[in-house]
């Protein structure tokens, strides 16, 4: 009897790992996952954006219409009235409506902080999935300010031009959403860390609303990153990303 007891219960920790081992999710299952929820073919955005070096406040309110490869950001508050961002493919025009001068983005001027943000050029034009970008590696599982995280390492795939060559990514295990990312160099060198502090749910999708970039290159500063409202999957007009439409 004892011995039928040690076997049956041998058989069923072999049953509860294989169930384990079967049920586990792969790197690119998981990065498709956050892609689904984060990725967004067509939107209309107001957000605000918070400079913050040492004790200074700098607050920068737009609204942008995105649609595929292509996007527009206007700047709303007194200071930049009517400053605009055009992106169209890998193109990135900028336009001063006080000097009336309409500005494209290329080259090292794309690695720039964006209006003197934490943020890039280059981060802004990247709009691609993760998937598409990226080949990841799942390191394992760790907590984060109180949720169950997956942790992977992404490498750019070769021929892509990404701003991070390498990034360490946690992803929430329950809603599927990039909670903290590391972003290197080639070199190895950790330039900049992105921290999402607040999630909202919107529909069947967990989307981030609330997040911080700080360049690691870059002393006593960060970049808050407010989301006020999204609409998905709207009806942008015709001519929206056109250059006339800068000026």
């Amino acid at each position: 009897m004892k011995k039928l007891i040690g076997l049956l219960s041998s058989l069923l920790l072999v049953a509860l790992l294989t169930a384990s081992v079967a049920s586990a999710m792969t790197a690119d299952e998981i990065i498709q996952r956050r892609d689904h929820n984060e990725y967004v073919e067509t939107a209309i955005v107001e957000s605000e954006m918070v400079i913050v070096s040492g004790n200074r406040r700098i607050t920068k309110t737009m609204i942008s219409y995105g649609e595929d490869d292509n996007a527009l950001t206007v700047f709303t508050d007194p200071r930049d009235r009517g400053t605009k961002f055009l992106k169209r493919g890998d193109d990135l025009w900028m336009f001063f409506p006080d000097a009336e001068d309409l500005i494209k983005i290329s080259g090292h001027m794309l690695s720039q902080g964006m209006m003197g943000s934490d943020f890039s050029y280059q981060d802004i034009m990247e709009s691609d999935k993760l998937t598409e970008l990226y080949t990841f590696e799942l390191l394992g599982e760790e907590e984060l300010d109180g949720r169950q995280c997956y942790v992977l390492e992404g490498t750019a795939m070769e021929g892509e031009e990404v701003s991070y060559y390498r990034r360490k990514s946690w992803v929430d295990k329950e809603r599927f959403i990039g909670l903290r990312e590391e972003l290197y160099a080639r070199s190895g060198r950790l330039l900049k860390v992105m921290s999402v502090t607040k999630v909202q749910q919107f529909g069947d999708r967990w989307y981030p609303v609330e997040s911080v970039m700080e360049d690691k290159l870059r002393k006593d500063t960060r970049t808050e990153f407010v989301l006020k409202s999204i609409e998905f999957n709207p009806e942008i007009p015709a001519g929206t990303f056109t250059l006339e439409n800068l000026r």
